[in-house]
């Protein structure tokens, strides 16, 4: 495993480390739809469980016939099968004991594959306003840190609270049978021995948090210093930060040397309380056998019990803390799988016409974000876009350009108004049939850390390699795929950070020529790039637009020149609409703001004039 996988799994397990608890392990009852399948395999683990316990159990009564009966010549053949019989029990709890512990892995590893499975397919389809309240690294750490608490409790930490629990109920049970006196002895010894160890428990867990806290503070401020090293140097900034990194070393040694100091006073208190509790049951019980109320054995036997007994209790109350932390990822969790989208299908979604047409229409539009309700992005907004046409859509930062395309890719709906694909309200169709009918080449390209030919295939998966290679030709990109030493199998790095900005937009553009949808939406897809590569994608476009409704966030002059028709948008509505001449001749907002991006007269520009920042 690398250095650099292994950092990840250590800071999942911090982080997992350090998740708020709940108050009660009610929440866990969330896993049980997930557990529910996997019935047999419960019951299997259950009855090794039990057959282990019992094995378990059976020890000491073995030992006690062994002492009480004694070691003599008369009963030599007694003591060689009672011997093999023990080996007999060895086996039995050997193979129970790794029945149980192989099931019941496998149970919490199976629960928590479904269970992280099941939480990613559901939050993939929330609607983005979900996304917009929550971060998607909160998200993440639900599918990482939280999965794995879970997985801790339901493979291993629910296991060792089952069997000690029906270690400590059997063992306490045969205690009462073997002597009920030294039993009541223990009973009263035990608020005596538990209470100093839950105070002192509580205090020692306190700190530890504490330390922790202090110990991500480290982590935090030097990653971040290191990151930005170029920065902190270029600045003369290292004595600064030298000193503020040693301050909060230290302030995490001063936490740890609390909690150091706080598990030495808890381990000083459980073998002075666990030990001297275990001396005056045995100097009690010593009195019985010397009495002849009690035998040797029978006295051996109840200390073994007994200490069977405080081991499992120890151990219940470690795996406590487990559960608590268990129960609130779990919460965290099926939170999650109970958020509802706000976008979704009808119970009878209307199918969309066949064969598509790319017809589009806005009528009376208004819309406000989830998180900006008061503000209103579109407002009576009404645009109608016929099959084919080309239409560009220009205007100031904040104009709600981009809100036209969220809202026709059903991202959002709209708080009035309706919008039309082939004169269907997209609320009334499935949200998937609206997007199959849509191409999209964004401003922001997004490059996933697979081969290119994956990436391109992203745009249609079911796309054949010829397929492939032909939507790479078309997108002006298959040359300099075909140029690398994996030619379409080369992987692209995370991001895309091995390619440029003008191979990764003709990636985009090659997603969407695969996609062959009659309407192809364009958001300031050439706006970044520089002077060639803005050609080879400008072209590529070009190609793929013909046929196709298409609707321009316009930013360069090449794309607005050649639409059909240029809206021009402010403060969430239409204030112009017409050709490029049309709208410089007007003067106004277009023409303003195409003065400012080129700021030379129109004469001097390519074509018919200037264009317009988007």
């Amino acid at each position: 495993m690398s250095t650099s996988t292994n950092s990840a799994v250590e800071a999942i397990e911090e982080e997992a480390a350090r998740r708020r608890k709940a108050k009660t392990v009610k929440p866990l009852k969330g896993l049980q739809p997930f557990l529910a399948r996997y019935k047999g395999s419960i019951f299997l683990a259950m009855v090794a469980l039990i057959v282990a316990t019992v094995a378990t159990l059976s020890f000491p009564v073995a030992v006690r016939r062994l002492m009480d009966q004694g070691f003599s010549h008369s009963n030599a053949e007694f003591i060689d099968t009672y011997f093999l019989a023990l080996i007999g029990v060895a086996l039995v709890l050997g193979i129970s004991s790794a029945s149980r512990f192989y099931l019941v892995s496998w149970i919490g590893e199976r629960v928590v594959a479904d269970l992280r499975s099941a939480v990613y397919s559901h939050v993939l389809r929330l609607s983005p306003a979900f996304f917009e309240v929550t971060r998607t690294g909160e998200v993440l750490s639900r599918l990482t840190a939280d999965t794995t608490l879970i997985k801790t409790v339901v493979g291993s930490s629910a296991s060792v609270a089952l069997r000690n629990l029906f270690l400590f109920l059997g063992a306490a049970t045969m205690m009462a049978i073997s002597s009920p006196r030294l039993s009541g002895f223990v009973l009263l010894a035990l608020p005596v021995i538990v209470l100093p160890l839950v105070i002192f428990g509580r205090w020692v867990r306190r700190l530890s948090r504490a330390s922790q806290d202090r110990l991500a503070d480290t982590s935090a401020f030097g990653t971040e210093s290191l990151g930005a090293i170029q920065t902190v140097q270029a600045f003369t900034h290292e004595e600064v930060d030298d000193a503020r990194f040693h301050a909060i070393v230290e302030q995490a040694f001063a936490a740890s040397k609390n909690r150091i100091t706080a598990r030495s006073v808890l381990t000083a208190l459980v073998f002075f309380l666990g030990l001297s509790s275990i001396v005056v049951v045995l100097w009690i019980g010593a009195k019985d056998v010397l009495a002849g109320t009690m035998t040797g054995g029978g006295l051996l036997q109840f200390i073994l019990y007994a200490v069977f007994a405080s081991s499992a209790l120890a151990a219940l109350s470690e795996v406590w803390g487990d559960m608590q932390m268990a129960a609130g990822a779990t919460e965290r969790l099926i939170e999650l799988l109970h958020t509802e989208s706000e976008i979704r299908a009808p119970a009878a979604a209307v199918v969309l016409p066949s064969p598509a047409r790319g017809e589009i229409r806005f009528e009376h539009v208004r819309f406000a974000y989830p998180t900006r309700p008061e503000h209103a992005a579109l407002n009576d907004y009404s645009l109608a876009v016929e099959p084919g046409e080309t239409v560009a859509i220009v205007g100031p930062s904040g104009a709600g350009k981009s809100t036209v395309l969220q809202l026709l890719l059903r991202f959002y709906d709209p708080q009035s108004g309706r919008i039309l694909l082939d004169g269907v309200d997209l609320k009334a169709a499935a949200p998937e049939d609206v997007r199959a009918r849509l191409a999209v080449v964004p401003q922001e390209t997004a490059i996933f850390g697979m081969t290119i030919r994956e990436n391109i295939r992203y745009g249609r998966p079911d796309a054949t390699d010829e397929e492939v290679r032909a939507a790479a030709r078309a997108a002006n990109i298959s040359s300099f795929i075909e140029s690398l030493p994996g030619d379409y199998g080369t992987p692209v790095g995370e991001r895309g950070i091995t390619l440029s900005g003008g191979q990764r937009q003709r990636i985009a553009i090659a997603r969407a020529v695969l996609r062959d949808a009659p309407v192809l939406l364009l958001d300031e897809a050439t706006s970044a790039l520089d002077a060639e590569s803005e050609r080879l994608v400008q072209d590529a476009l070009e190609k793929l637009m013909v046929g196709r409704t298409t609707i321009v966030i316009a930013h360069r002059l090449a794309t607005v020149l050649k639409a059909d028709r240029i809206v021009v948008m402010e403060e969430g509505g239409i204030v112009a609409t017409g050709t490029h001449d049309d709208l410089v001749r007007q003067g106004g907002l277009y023409a303003r703001l195409a003065r400012l991006q080129f700021a030379g007269s129109f004469d001097d520009l390519p074509g018919r004039g200037a264009a317009v920042v988007g």
